[in-house]
């Protein structure tokens, strides 16, 4: 009985030793750049502190993303490896670019996406629990300049921002929404996992 049971890790020790990396861990895309995998291999990065709520309440921010101020913005409740590489993301984009990001909304309720999706297709086009959102694997971003947030695209340093951020993402292994087709959302980045949203 006992040497049974210790056949058991063996034989998971030797699988995993023998099988692909792909075949055990699916999920997990390593980044190329030798910068971006010893950050997220190294310390556990802290997330910023928090911004004033009223600076979500600007007229500039609600116009572009509606129910803003009821968004959530609790880093702990995100995936904890999506965590790290956003948190790298913000690191990058200040070391890199001088770029100081804020979030606007990480994980969101399936009821706050259903009350999003009722808003049209210009705010969202996915419904409740089609969202990585809704599974702490996705997040908005803006950005911060002069105490101000900043997300227009048609504010020419915010714009460049956006593809700056957007690069990294991809380098991190991260979806960007600035590549999608049928509504660009160049703040938004998300870590697909299989099995999580269905039909994904």
């Amino acid at each position: 009985m006992l040497v049974a049971l210790a056949a058991v890790p063996l034989a998971a020790y030797w699988l995993r030793q023998a099988a692909p990396p792909e075949l055990y861990d699916h999920t997990r895309q390593r980044p190329g750049n030798a910068q971006v995998a010893a950050l997220l291999e190294g310390e556990q990065l802290v997330p910023p502190p928090s911004l004033p709520p009223e600076l979500f309440l600007q007229a500039e921010v609600q116009s572009a993303r509606p129910l803003i101020g009821s968004a959530n913005r609790e880093w702990a409740l995100l995936d904890a490896e999506f965590r790290q590489r956003l948190l790298a993301i913000f690191r990058l984009m200040q070391e890199r670019h001088g770029y100081e990001l804020v979030l606007l909304e990480g994980y969101r309720s399936a009821e706050r996406q259903a009350a999003l999706q009722a808003l049209g297709p210009t705010v969202t086009l996915a419904g409740a629990n089609d969202s990585y959102h809704q599974y702490g694997l996705a997040a908005d971003i803006a950005f911060v300049r002069e105490g101000r947030i900043v997300l227009s695209e048609r504010d020419a340093w915010a714009l460049r921002g956006y593809e700056l951020y957007g690069a990294l993402a991809q380098e991190l292994g991260l979806t960007w929404g600035g590549t999608w087709t049928r509504l660009r959302d160049l703040g938004h980045i998300e870590l697909p996992r299989a099995g999580v949203i269905r039909g994904r």
